[in-house]
């Protein structure tokens, strides 16, 4: 009996210690209050951008619109073709991700015209929202610009090259490449949990994206980082490797990031509103460059457009052809993702007769691209509980196309 009640006490005292150590970490941890308190257990919502810091990207006064077709692709209201699971078998699209999802927004663009836009909730074809990990094709669409004007002389250069101060850091800084950011083969040891429903055995793991998405000084977060693996051995992915990215490219150019796409994006493109990018703090003005990025349905089509033309915009290349290919030829490699760009093949699907590829985010935000039918296909939401499904529909969708 004496012995069971000092086995009772050692347990008491150990789940105490534990508690302690999780209250210590989750009340130090500014990062995960501050976002607990912004957003709740559930995590960034589409409009979460208008509660951080953030810079303004201008567009300008003579936009490019998209025409609206005069025949709309009404069909897609009817057609019955989905087919992923007893869940969602022979159902309309509306009746797969409309409720069960809660998708506030879908356009369709087809040869250049909008042929299907339907918008519900607090979603509007001219409202800015959030589109989360989107923000990291076009990070890499960045990249690609930078190495083009020769401020990157290389994605096989390593990235002390830009950012020398991790030269001091783990020796595995200096085996890490541009290439190996923008296939997520990194090697970081970085855990993507934007949840902040609180467990104690996940509130280490927690704190990662916490100090990342609400954090006041990413440099210094990367400072501390440590590698799971050696660079280039394996695909693993993170939002703390495309931030890197985002911060070699501001370094490169010497222009933060919002002017630099501002630049070589927005006023090209002739974007219709303006768009928001989301920073850390005033002192460091680092952007989220791994989801920071705010903008409509109709400009983040443009970005599909833009690809879809294989880097030229009404006759002016904007991006070198060669980064294209590089960023959305089908492979099923490196689990379908390169350059921050999916193809349907990262979510175990067939390669289908027409592949497209596409940009994702968490709430199922897509940008979708089918190159074989000409068609643009953009996603809202405010969840998808599924996440592999959508870019899955818009494959069958494009695949099933009838020509108006």
């Amino acid at each position: 009996m004496f012995n069971n009640q000092i086995s009772d006490a050692m347990k008491k005292h150990k789940t105490s210690i534990i508690l302690y150590s999780a209250l210590s970490l989750l009340f130090t941890s500014c990062s995960i209050v501050r976002g607990y308190l912004a957003d709740g257990a559930y995590g960034p919502t589409s409009f979460s951008y208008e509660k951080q810091l953030k810079d303004t990207i201008v567009n300008r006064s003579d936009a490019f619109t998209f025409c609206r077709a005069t025949k709309q692709a009404e069909w897609i209201d009817t057609l019955h073709f989905f087919n992923q699971g007893r869940m969602y078998l022979n159902c309309t699209m509306w009746e797969a991700i409309g409720p069960k999802t809660e998708t506030q927004g879908i356009l369709i663009i087809h040869n250049d015209s909008i042929v299907y836009e339907k918008c519900t909730g607090d979603i509007a074809p001219d409202k800015i929202a959030g589109v989360f990990s989107v923000t990291k094709s076009i990070t890499s669409l960045l990249c690609g610009i930078a190495v083009d004007e020769g401020y990157i002389k290389s994605i096989d250069d390593p990235v002390t090259d830009y950012l020398p101060e991790l030269r001091k850091k783990d020796p595995m800084w200096q085996k890490l490449t541009i290439r190996h950011l923008l296939d997520m083969q990194s090697g970081l040891d970085f855990d993507d949990t934007y949840s902040l429903r609180l467990k104690i055995k996940d509130i280490k793991r927690l704190n990662m994206m916490a100090k990342l998405n609400y954090g006041r000084n990413i440099p210094a977060q990367i400072g501390k980082l440590k590698f799971r693996c050696e660079p280039g051995t394996e695909y693993n992915y993170d939002s703390m490797t495309s931030e890197v990215l985002g911060i070699i490219i501001e370094r490169a150019v010497g222009r933060s990031y919002a002017e630099y796409l501002g630049e070589k994006i927005w006023i090209p493109l002739g974007m219709e509103s303006p768009a928001y990018m989301n920073y850390d703090s005033k002192k460091h003005h680092t952007a989220h460059a791994f989801g920071g990025l705010a903008l409509t349905m109709r400009d983040l089509a443009k970005i599909g457009r833009l690809y879809l033309n294989r880097g030229v915009w009404d006759g002016k290349r904007i991006v070198s052809e060669s980064w294209i290919e590089q960023s959305t030829a089908y492979s099923q490699d490196n689990e379908g993702y390169h350059f921050c760009w999916y193809n349907t093949s990262c979510i175990g699907a067939d390669k289908p007769e027409f592949p497209g590829y596409y940009a994702m985010g968490i709430r199922g935000q897509v940008l979708y691209v089918n190159p074989y039918k000409n068609l643009i296909m953009v996603r809202l939401g405010l969840k998808d509980d599924t996440y592999a499904h959508i870019p899955y529909l818009f494959e069958q969708l494009s695949n099933s196309w009838i020509e108006n």
